[in-house]
């Protein structure tokens, strides 16, 4: 399962996301042992119809579908914050290959 931190507040507002990747980082690897950051270009149809890229940073983390039902409304809750204190319209939350947005 993989969340994609932005790297900005609302939607262009350029911020350093260092502590919030190393709140999820950290949160991950606590529930799964482990996990993986990696820098990404995202990019997503804003609610007012323009193309918005940025920069992300993708924290990633292995686990069994038990670990993952165990952590889903945890893991639901760090987007939520991300979301809230980030200004974000959405967060994305992969999981299987599947992408959902929080």
């Amino acid at each position: 399962m993989s969340i994609y931190v932005p790297s900005t507040n609302n939607v262009n507002e350029q911020v350093d996301n260092s502590a919030m990747v190393d709140y999820v980082h950290t949160t991950l690897s606590r529930f799964f042992g482990g996990a993986t950051c990696a820098p990404a270009i995202g990019g997503w149809v804003s609610e007012s119809g323009e193309l918005v890229k940025e920069r992300v940073t993708i924290v990633y983390a292995f686990c069994t579908d038990e670990q993952l039902e165990r952590y889903d409304e945890d893991i639901i809750s760090v987007c939520e914050k991300i979301k809230k204190d980030m200004s974000q319209e959405a967060v994305s939350l992969e999981v299987n290959g599947e992408l959902y947005f929080i």
